[in-house]
């Protein structure tokens, strides 16, 4: 199933408590259970300004449906073709 990288753009996001980006994942999580299994946060990393989420799902469509339904933001929606690490240049 394809993976992608979904780029949202947050303004301030880096600066938010524990409690707060709690309550955003809370969120995702409710909306990923509306939209049944075939979609999957993998992880978020979290910046000053942008939050860059890895998902498994079978299209753009439903990342999209995911950030409509959720509230957030989905900027630059990727889909992933390869990955890399050390062990690639070995």
């Amino acid at each position: 199933m394809p993976r992608y990288v979904i780029e949202r753009d947050i303004p301030g996001v880096g600066t938010l408590s524990a409690g707060e980006l709690r309550a955003i994942s809370q969120k995702a999580c409710f909306v990923l259970d509306q939209l049944g299994p075939q979609v999957h946060w993998d992880y978020s990393y979290v910046t000053g300004d942008k939050v860059y989420c890895v998902y498994i799902a079978p299209s753009e469509d439903l990342i999209r449906e995911h950030a409509r339904r959720g509230g957030f933001p989905a900027d630059r929606v990727s889909e992933v073709i390869s990955v890399i690490d050390p062990v690639t240049a070995e």
